[in-house]
């Protein structure tokens, strides 16, 4: 039975009794509806509470059952009445809260495009999202969701992709630019050549993530848990000691009905699920409760460079071919190659070739953190770091490069200028504040190129020249007062690193799928600033859970004290606990708002 029903059926019920009784005078009547009532609710509870303890969590249910059963074996049944209405009412405004903090997730569902415009022949036809292919040409009509990821092939427009990114203002897209599924055309049409099927399609990833986010359980709902045990002892103490001491039963469940559980079972889940929703307003979706706690108490954070400190998109700088290859044929037979790669520096050789030149390429194999090969015009093609290609002693360049080998023979190498992000330097500053003094990068790039990008944005501790396992190496290292540990990446190379990590955060709106698959939280726009606003929107939501569990605790240990003396009759003391809990309820929403401090941070955002 839903909470919202059950609730609805024990207020009906209530609502009859205090009719028998108060205008039909059938006190009996009334009092045998409610101990039923009580009774069927109990029971229902009890068998709750046994699955709970068998998934190995213990909660606080025994205090609300031995309340119910007290009241009413002392006749206190109208207490038991308003105990039941309010837990039951309880458990429905969790249901609404959850439901009004997640409702993100819902909008995305409900402008989940569901058919494309193929243009067939020259013919335009309507085909299931699902059915669209990869090279496809889709066209996008005004007002229009774009169906699957692509590149506009013609026309231009406005997009809005505030439901991927969290941005407001709308973007505009020209011929060559990518189109991300799930924004909104403005007042053009448009043709797109898919570059994704609907499945892999930025979209729907952003909707499996935030499903699996509400899917895993929270650390910090356990930890709330654990308060049980020491909160119930408390409570059945202070309860059987007033009964010892006034020698009356009644003491007992006078004590019991302001021994309110909700602060432990409901605040901290909300307060939790209300962070999450906060984050993916802005751009940010975080997992898991457990990302949240760590995240909240990092203590070091690390970066990869290329593509999360830097723009990541390199300009070719120099190519250097060794006879008989010339510089263009270098960087052709390369773009060849590196044309279905998604890596950042294969994008900007291929970006930098004609696409008309390019042949075609087969037998291609990844070798993480080394480099690739590949079959090119009857060629075979090694590109990657000069240890992988070649066993010549050659000058390397003092910056990033990558060296090309064609037949098993050492042909020359590219290298490449990259630009620190605008945001990087003021992003660090702005972590630094938020408590995480311990800041790392770990790059594969040369020890002059990586210590020159950490130098000038302020990073603490630079790492340089490291493979994905030197990578997993030093984030495991890391002393235990520098714990947890956060890793920030956005390269399939970053995978096993964000996975390593305490909190993996993955930038994921130009980043790969392996990279926000294995983290922990995802950014969604290319903005290295949301690191800040994701640690600020942690810290807040942290805060206000324990603040909204020990509110709630202490509340109910001082109202439990004074019901102990007698002064607060039962039918008071019931009313006071939905107080309670009402209050810690409201408290633990705080978080689906945002900060002082978050705001603090945006502000500064938007100065950069």
């Amino acid at each position: 039975m839903k909470h919202s029903t059950k609730f609805i059926l024990v207020l009906g019920l209530g609502i009859l009794a205090l009719i028998l009784e108060f205008i039909f005078h059938l006190q009996l009547a009334a009092q045998i509806i409610i101990t039923a009532v009580g009774i069927v609710i109990s029971i229902s509870m009890l068998i709750e509470m046994i699955k709970t303890l068998r998934a190995g969590k213990y909660g606080v249910d025994l205090l609300a059952i031995t309340a119910i059963i007290a009241t009413l074996a002392v006749g206190e049944y109208w207490a038991s009445i308003v105990v039941l209405v309010m837990l039951t009412g309880g458990d429905s405004l969790e249901d609404y809260a959850a439901h009004k903090a997640g409702k993100e997730l819902q909008t995305l569902l409900d402008n989940s495009p569901q058919t494309a415009n193929v243009l067939l022949n020259g013919h335009l036809t309507t085909k299931p999202v699902d059915d669209v292919l990869v090279n496809d040409e889709v066209v996008v009509k005004p007002g229009e969701v774009v169906p699957v990821d692509g590149i506009i092939l013609s026309g231009t427009s406005i997009f809005d992709e505030s439901s991927l990114t969290g941005e407001s203002k709308p973007v505009n897209k020209d011929v060559g630019d990518e189109l991300m599924s799930g924004s909104v055309n403005g007042d053009g049409s448009v043709s797109m050549k898919v570059t994704k099927i609907a499945a892999d399609s930025q979209y729907q990833t952003i909707v499996k993530l935030v499903k699996d986010s509400e899917a895993r359980p929270a650390h910090f709902v356990r930890l709330a848990d654990r308060y049980a045990i020491p909160f119930t002892i408390i409570s059945y103490v202070i309860a059987g000691g007033a009964w010892f001491v006034s020698k009356d039963p009644v003491r007992f469940a006078e004590v019991l009905v302001v021994a309110s559980p909700c602060p432990l079972i409901l605040a901290a889940p909300i307060a939790l699920v209300s962070g999450m929703s906060s984050a993916n307003r802005n751009g940010i979706i975080i997992k898991n409760g457990t990302a949240i706690e760590k995240l909240a108490t990092a203590k070091t954070i690390a970066f990869d460079k290329t593509g999360t400190l830097t723009k990541g998109v390199l300009a070719i700088d120099q190519v250097k071919s060794v006879p008989p290859f010339s510089n263009s044929e270098l960087l052709n037979i390369t773009a060849s190659a590196e044309q279905q790669s998604s890596h950042i520096l294969a994008r900007s050789i291929v970006k930098a070739s004609d696409a008309k030149t390019l042949m075609p390429v087969s037998h291609i194999k990844e070798v993480t953190g080394m480099g690739v090969t590949a079959e090119v015009d009857n060629h075979k093609v090694k590109i990657g770091r000069q240890k992988f290609v070649t066993d010549q002693k050659i000058a390397s360049p003092n910056q990033t490069a990558i060296f090309v080998a064609i037949d098993d023979k050492f042909a020359g190498y590219i290298t490449f200028s990259d630009q620190i992000r605008p945001e990087a330097a003021t992003t660090i500053s702005q972590i630094n504040k938020l408590g995480i003094q311990n800041t790392l990068m770990i790059s594969g790039d040369q020890k002059a190129t990586a210590e020159m990008v950490g130098n000038k944005i302020g990073i603490s501790k630079v790492y340089a020249e490291c493979l994905p396992e030197n990578k997993i190496t030093i984030l495991k290292d890391q002393e235990t007062h520098l714990r947890p540990v956060v890793m920030v990446g956005d390269g399939v190379n970053d995978a096993p690193s964000l996975t390593v990590a305490d909190v993996g955060i993955a930038m994921g709106a130009r980043g790969s799928t392996a990279a926000s698959e294995s983290a922990d939280i995802v950014i969604l726009k290319d903005d290295l600033g949301r690191v800040a606003r994701a640690l600020s929107i942690s810290k807040y939501t942290m805060k206000i859970a324990k603040q909204s569990v020990l509110i709630g605790i202490f509340i109910c240990i001082g109202l439990m004290l004074v019901a102990s003396t007698g002064v607060i009759p039962a039918l008071v003391g019931a009313l006071f606990q939905e107080v309670v809990d009402t209050v810690t309820i409201l408290w633990a929403l705080l978080a689906h708002r945002s900060s002082s401090q978050l705001k603090q941070v945006i502000n500064e955002q938007k100065n950069i």
